[in-house]
């Protein structure tokens, strides 16, 4: 009885073995540069660095196909901000999470899936 159980202990690890995650990253290059209206009616400026967080790495061809579209409604989400969320932390994780949103929701129209896990501003420079 001891050594059936032994056994059994020893065949755990090959039963319950997970599927590790096969994550992929997209950069957006060039930086996105776009406008954003200031205060008194002047322009300001935003350049920033986006990456995709892929969930799968096979999907990586389709979201880079399909990365012009993404890059357009990134831009367009950022200059429709107010400068009071463009120069402050939260808004910029305010604006993030709309991206993110816009952008999976684009992927899911045109391939069914979202495909990305996350959207992330690697570098955000404003003026």
């Amino acid at each position: 009885m001891k050594s059936l159980a032994f056994a059994l202990l020893l065949l755990i690890p090959f039963v319950h073995k997970a599927k590790s995650a096969d994550y992929a990253y997209y950069g957006f290059e060039p930086q996105i540069v776009t406008n954003y209206v200031a205060v008194k009616k002047k322009m300001g400026y935003v350049r920033l660095s986006v990456e995709l967080m892929i969930e799968d790495s096979a999907n990586y061809e389709a979201v880079e196909h399909h990365s012009p579209l993404l890059r357009d409604a990134i831009i367009g989400i950022i200059g429709q901000q107010p400068e009071s969320k463009i120069k402050s932390i939260n808004g910029r994780h305010e604006i993030q999470k709309l991206c993110e949103e816009k952008v999976k929701s684009l992927l899911k129209q045109e391939t069914g899936q979202p495909l990305i896990k996350k959207l992330l501003f690697t570098q955000w420079l404003d003026n």
